[in-house]
């Protein structure tokens, strides 16, 4: 189980969409519960690219990694 996430991150679709656009994503995290018209998009560019991709079963709990009081449906950990 992941305690939180260390590094330089992202958070959050738009934000991600553009580090994996920029190629500086080493990581990708989505949420299971995620809506899945957000993040298939995410997920195929990451396939694409060959970028490591970890499932984390909600949305609460991946903000809670990236240290934030909110919910978040992607965050990445980049290069």
């Amino acid at each position: 189980m992941i305690d939180r996430l260390k590094g330089n991150k992202v958070v959050g679709v738009k934000q991600t969409v553009k580090a994996l656009k920029n190629n500086t994503v080493k990581t990708l995290y989505v949420s299971k519960d995620a809506d899945e018209s957000l993040i298939k998009p995410l997920i195929e560019l990451a396939e694409e690219n060959s970028i490591d991709i970890i499932k984390v079963d909600t949305m609460k709990e991946l903000g809670r990694l990236c240290g934030i009081d909110v919910s978040a449906a992607t965050a990445a950990l980049l290069k």
